[in-house]
């Protein structure tokens, strides 16, 4: 630095009742070695230079007047022969040093931190994984998958990717068509289907002698399906639903679904849910679910079926949370695709997703569910997925009612289903049910009901009571 800016005051900070002529003072900052060190000097140079630390200053109210302006100036190099008062810049140079010093010790003692808490996490997660025994995987030798859809198909491939040995069969009406001659998949054209995963139509073998069950079908056809083939079924084959929603007439969830379509209230019963596209998981992309179940060693088992290096299960008892999230998710991600066919900005989006994950945990709290499984991957996961990513069939379908077009011609292009367009309406009624209002999810139903606009909707949503937060 070849100078020094300084404050100049126009009126005097300090008076000096020992001086007979009132001297106008300069002040400027500077650190050393403690950090707020003022410096005042005279300005005629010929009384020695005073330094003072802010905290020990003490002055009386009458020696303080108040400065009325300020200017910056440069402050010559005093004449002092103090190296310290000669050499300002030596001084700045000296802290920078110091300073940078303190720096680096402070990032060298936050990188140890790091590094011990990894460490310790390592350490953990090591101690856990020789603990477990895949015994599980071992002894399956026979999954069955209930149908073909893209989710269905990616489970499958997966389960089948884990063990050569184990036989998975894909159970459905026209699932042949489905495969190709190469051992692919027409949701999958570029993926080899592994060897060990067969599609059949002849629901006695593929359940017979099957460890586990796979249940992929849509929500609305399930109870249909399940009593084509219930007398096939053990009755404690356990059943893995892959379904996310709920039945339009009777609004019932997969957990009660399955059971009663088998005429068993005891089948053992699990769900998966989480934030999964097909896609994703058919090119072994880092993926985290959950699986659900009242019964704690049978969720443990399907854990060890179905986790891997590329596949994080996590295991719940709550299974009522999981499954609502799973399916309001869908109705909410309608509504977030309108908003982005209307064009209507990322703060709508923000506001739109967040009220909606309100709604899901007012009536998830009402119906039992625990509200931190509506912040893990079942919840906030799910819908972080479905609302804001383009893969979404679910908001695909609000972009494209958003944009204007009309549902028919919507749902006649898609050749998979949008589970959130039948579950709308069933959401409605059980909010009613237990009396818990939510007015976005509601406004997706009219909307799909062709009885509101989405332009309609907006305005009526924007022009509710401004509420408290809850």
């Amino acid at each position: 630095m070849s100078a020094i800016s300084e404050l100049k005051f126009l009126t005097p900070i300090f008076n000096n009742p020992n001086s007979q002529t009132q001297q106008t003072q300069y002040c400027y900052y500077y650190h050393h070695h403690h950090p707020q060190t003022l410096k005042f000097q005279n300005e005629n140079l010929r009384s020695k230079t005073q330094n003072f630390r802010c905290s020990n200053l003490a002055l009386k109210p009458q020696q303080l007047r108040p400065c009325l302006a300020a200017e910056v100036v440069d402050f010559p190099p005093s004449s002092s022969n103090d190296d310290s008062e000669q050499n300002p810049e030596k001084i700045i140079s000296s802290s920078a040093a110091a300073a940078a010093a303190v720096a680096a010790e402070e990032r060298k003692d936050r990188r140890r931190v790091v590094r011990i808490a990894w460490e310790k996490l390592v350490r953990w997660s090591r101690s856990l994984r020789s603990k477990s025994r895949p015994d599980v995987l071992q002894r399956t030798q026979k999954v069955v998958v209930l149908g073909g859809g893209s989710f269905g198909t990616a489970m499958a491939a997966h389960v089948a990717g884990r063990k050569a040995e184990m036989e998975v069969n894909m159970l459905g009406n026209l699932l042949h068509s489905t495969f190709s001659y190469f051992h692919g998949s027409k949701y999958f054209p570029n993926h080899k289907l592994p060897e060990n995963l067969i599609a059949t139509t002849d629901a006695k073998s593929a359940l017979q002698g099957a460890d586990f069950c796979l249940h992929a079908v849509p929500v609305q056809f399930t109870a249909s399906f399940l009593e084509s083939i219930v007398d096939y079924v053990d009755p404690g084959l356990p059943f893995i639903s892959l379904s996310k929603g709920l039945e339009l007439n009777t609004l019932r969830m997969m957990s009660q679904i399955i059971p009663q379509a088998l005429k068993n209230p005891r089948q053992p019963f699990v769900a998966l849910s989480g934030p999964s596209f097909a896609s994703e998981l058919m090119n072994k992309l880092p993926t985290a679910m959950v699986v659900a179940s009242r019964d704690k060693k049978l969720v443990n088992q399907v854990q060890q079926l179905l986790a891997s290096e590329r596949l994080r299960i996590n295991t719940s008892s709550d299974v009522t949370g999981v499954e609502i999230a799973g399916a309001l998710k869908n109705v909410l991600a309608i509504a977030a695709g309108i908003v982005v066919g209307m064009e209507l900005g990322n703060n709508s989006m923000a506001a739109l997703v967040a009220q909606g994950c309100s709604e899901i945990r007012w009536l998830a709290k009402k119906m039992g569910a625990n509200s931190a499984t509506l912040t893990g991957l079942s919840g906030t996961g799910d819908i972080m997925l479905t609302c804001f990513v383009n893969l979404s069939r679910n908001r695909t379908v609000g972009v494209r009612l958003g944009s204007g077009e009309k549902l028919e011609d919507i749902l006649s292009s898609m050749n998979q289903v949008a589970e959130g367009v039948t579950t709308a309406g069933a959401v409605i009624s059980l909010a009613q049910k237990y009396n818990v209002k939510m007015p976005v999810l509601t406004a997706v139903a009219r909307i799909i009901d062709n009885e509101l606009t989405p332009q309609a909707a907006v305005l009526e949503l924007m022009s509710l009571p401004q509420v408290e937060e809850v």
